[in-house]
């Protein structure tokens, strides 16, 4: 187990992969794609600001519901550099996700309600399935199991 001080300022790989749970080359990985960000000491080891475990937590839990990296990195672009993020600053990031996570309630609401005449169908066609072809928009590309033949 990493010493982790509450009072460090600054904390290593080791200890924001140890207390956020993510692995050492996940945060590499995030900082390499502008999520996160270090500075370097003169033995150019990597030093993390402490509320880069806010902004591991965030970018976790958004991709945990589906949201892309890019758009995580984005909206992470509206928080301040220069100090830590306040619960206002994350309010308004959070925001940002309320119109999409709603669309994606509403899809998985309807996918619940409608799997249990899919299942077993067997429609090959899927010329009536409101889920997976809704309004037989694959017809358009012509007969047979269009999806399958992309597998």
């Amino acid at each position: 187990m990493v010493e982790l001080s509450w009072k460090a300022a600054e904390l290593t790989v080791g200890q924001v992969a140890e207390r956020s749970g993510v692995a050492g080359s996940a945060l590499r990985y995030y900082e390499k794609n502008g999520l996160i960000h270090s500075r370097r000491t003169t033995g150019n080891q990597r030093r993390y600001a402490r509320d880069t475990l806010r902004r591991v937590a965030f970018i976790r839990a958004s991709q945990r519901v589906g949201i892309p990296l890019e758009r995580i990195r984005a909206v992470l672009e509206m928080l301040p550099d220069n100090r830590t993020p306040t619960p206002d600053d994350w309010a308004r990031v959070s925001a940002c996700w309320q119109d999409d996570l709603d669309r994606r309630i509403a899809q998985l609401e309807e996918l619940r309600d409608g799997l249990s005449d899919c299942i077993g169908c067997g429609c090959l066609s899927m010329t009536t399935c409101g889920l997976v072809n809704p309004r037989d928009v694959a017809a358009e590309s012509g007969p047979g199991p269009r999806r399958l033949n992309h597998v």
